[in-house]
């Protein structure tokens, strides 16, 4: 459809807060427009689909918002109308008769308050019981912007560019990852050579707070501000999208992306299910005057504004009008202080928890937050001597669980519900002092030896025709796990021999890989990859159990076979096949947690040298690998 002018047009952001006016609703038959005086916003109606936003003097500032898989709406209703606030609903409810239906009922709410440069969604999705059986992969608001405007993109200050086009994409050359592209020919001659993919913009959940685009004549942002992240899927350190080429800015509510199927919401037996997702706030403003400060002023509404209460502080909102979104005067709220016990930690004893995570999560075994779906989470990082305080948790059943960085495994609290404020002791796992470790217990690959890219192209020349035509795009990245192809350099850092890691010679900075990965082979394989551990013991081993630990940052169809000082004799332990995450081939350094406890006999181990040999057995293609997190041995006590 094609606007009129009739909206005042915005002052600057620093302005905004004298050009208050009424919230306006048109309706028509097909469509409503909601107009509060900064933004215009058209809905087209049952379905509930934004189909244009008008702004900063720019008459639509999406494209085309109903590609893909789209959840359309059947019965639109006004839920509230006033000068301060409207509320839009648009409903729909499943037929258990007809398969062709989605298998839930759901609610989409569209929220537009007085005074607010933005407007607020949310939505409720609802299984009554007796439901069909449903497998929820993933679900998400989708903008598609402007292309013509939108050139600018910000995920966080180390990670804002100007981007390539989707047209750039269409005439590059697809690499060996699907969703990563080199830009052959773009439209901006500057991109040449770069490979553009949207997992190089992937954050934790926990990081993702505001991202979007820029437009700069007329100088106009989009802005995606999430101040809760209580409904996600996997807990703070998931990872997933927020924007990429399209253009496109996403708010992620839950997804299979870096964790496999192991994130699926899977109902069964006409399982009841609900759960609010959102709200998220899209936020515009604009500064003729200076375009790039949309950026910072987009954080600030985030974290700070001297004009209204900012976004994180106002969680949870109070305006929505659904019954199902739990307001604060009925959450509650967790404190105390976390310890942590390892006696045989330098000093011994018991110290504060600090930095550690702690949350809420649905009840289950340790560590099963990373990878619950169904329910809310609720997470807070403790200060030095461990302590939180864990504010606004919605009512129902939960277990207290927490990690600790630069401590081995997962702590749960045994009380469930009513958790009364005090101090909670987390015992890592330890059997003995420690004879060796590698990296830092955190979870994360990062602090490992991330290459380069390479300088010539020769290990990539099997997926990409012209070997002098990529340039790698170090300079974007603070983060170097994030740039492209950098699985091929194992195959060039170690052509005959696998690593070789030897104890208190070796540093895991520099020579230890991020990711244990295939080597290419003959004829387009892959092979396996054996590491070897080197270390020395300068006495008896005895006849005790030594304990290895092997904490897993992330898998992708792989196996970690363990030999001890014979790598032809069968494997002393295996995890079988573990790992969908796809970190790797995505350019993240972790996925989902694992952590694997091996006894190793002293009679197995002799005096002076010793090796481990851990083996990633799987071979089919490039992507197979597993990325270590830490890795110790302890001693018999």
């Amino acid at each position: 459809m094609t606007f009129s002018n009739e909206t005042t047009a915005p002052a600057d952001y620093e302005d905004q807060a004298t050009n208050s006016k009424p919230v306006q609703l048109t309706q028509y038959k097909d469509r409503v427009i909601v107009d509060n005086g900064f933004s215009r916003v058209t809905i087209s109606t049952p379905d509930g689909t934004i189909v244009g936003v008008t702004y900063g003097g720019i008459e639509n500032l999406l494209f085309d918002n109903r590609n893909g898989h789209v959840l359309s709406g059947t019965n639109y209703s006004v839920i509230l109308q006033t000068d301060d606030q409207v509320e839009l609903s648009f409903r729909f409810k499943s037929d258990a008769r007809s398969s062709n239906n989605v298998p839930f009922d759901f609610d989409k709410r569209f929220v537009m308050l007085r005074g607010v440069s933005g407007f607020y969604s949310y939505a409720i999705y609802e299984r009554p019981k007796g439901s069909p059986d449903l497998d929820l992969y993933q679900t998400r608001i989708t903008f598609k912007l402007n292309p013509t405007k939108f050139t600018y993109m910000a995920i966080a200050d180390n990670i804002r560019r100007i981007m390539p086009t989707a047209e750039d994409r269409s005439h590059g050359k697809q690499l060996a990852f699907k969703e990563a592209v080199l830009l052959t020919n773009p439209s901006n001659p500057d991109l040449r050579g770069e490979v553009d993919d949207k997992y190089c913009y992937s954050a934790e959940f926990k990081d993702i707070n505001v991202h979007g685009w820029i437009s700069m004549n007329p100088a106009v942002g989009f802005w995606v501000i999430t101040p809760s992240h209580e409904y996600k899927s996997g807990g703070p350190l998931k990872q997933d999208l927020t924007s990429h080429v399209g253009p496109v800015s996403l708010a992620m509510f839950m997804s299979t992306h870096y964790s496999g199927l192991n994130l699926t919401a899977s109902f069964r037996n006409g399982e009841p299910w609900k759960k609010v997702f959102g709200p998220v706030f899209v936020y515009l403003n604009s500064n003729p005057k200076d375009p790039m400060s949309l950026w910072d002023n987009a954080k600030r509404q985030f974290k700070q504004n001297k004009q209204f209460s900012y976004e994180r502080m106002k969680w949870p909102y109070d305006f929505p009008m659904s019954k199902d979104f739990i307001r604060s005067n009925q959450r509650g709220m967790v404190s105390g202080q976390l310890q942590v016990y390892d006696r045989f930690m330098p000093g011994g004893g018991t110290i504060g928890a600090a930095n550690a995570y702690v949350g809420l999560a649905a009840p289950g075994e340790a560590g099963s937050w990373q990878r619950e779906a169904k329910g809310y989470q609720f997470w807070f990082q403790a200060d030095r001597s461990g302590r939180f305080v864990i504010k606004n948790v919605v009512p129902g059943t939960y277990n207290l669980y927490a990690w600790v960085p630069g401590f081995l495994g997962d702590f749960k609290h045994n009380s469930i519900v009513t958790i009364t404020p005090g101090r909670i002791t987390f015992e890592p796992p330890r059997d003995g002092p420690t004879l060796w470790e590698i990296g830092i217990p955190d979870r994360n690959a990062a602090e490992f030896y991330i290459p380069d890219p390479p300088s010539s192209i020769k290990a990539a020349e099997f997926y990409i025709p012209d070997p002098t035509l990529i340039k790698y795009n170090h300079y974007r990245f603070v983060e170097k796990f994030r740039e492209y192809g950098l699985w091929e350099r194992y195959s060039e850092l170690y052509p005959k021999q696998d690593l070789t890691f030897t104890i208190n010679r070796s540093k895991y900075e520099k020579d230890w890989f991020f990711a244990q990965v295939t080597k290419k082979g003959p004829n387009q394989t892959y092979l396996p990859t054996t590491w070897k551990i080197e270390f020395n013991l300068p006495g008896a081993p005895g006849t005790g159990i030594y304990k290895l630990r092997i904490a897993i940052a992330s898998a992708t169809f792989a196996e970690v076979q363990v030999r001890i000082n014979d790598p032809a004799s069968p494997p002393h332990f295996s995890t079988g096949l573990i790992g969908r995450d796809n970190t790797v081939a995505r350019h993240g350094s972790h996925g989902l947690y694992r952590l694997f406890h091996v006894d190793v006999p002293g009679a197995e181990l002799v005096k002076g040298s010793n090796v481990i040999y851990l083996t990633q057995s799987r071979n089919h293609g490039p992507f197979v690998n597993v990325m270590y997190d830490y890795i110790r041995l302890e001693r018999p006590a």
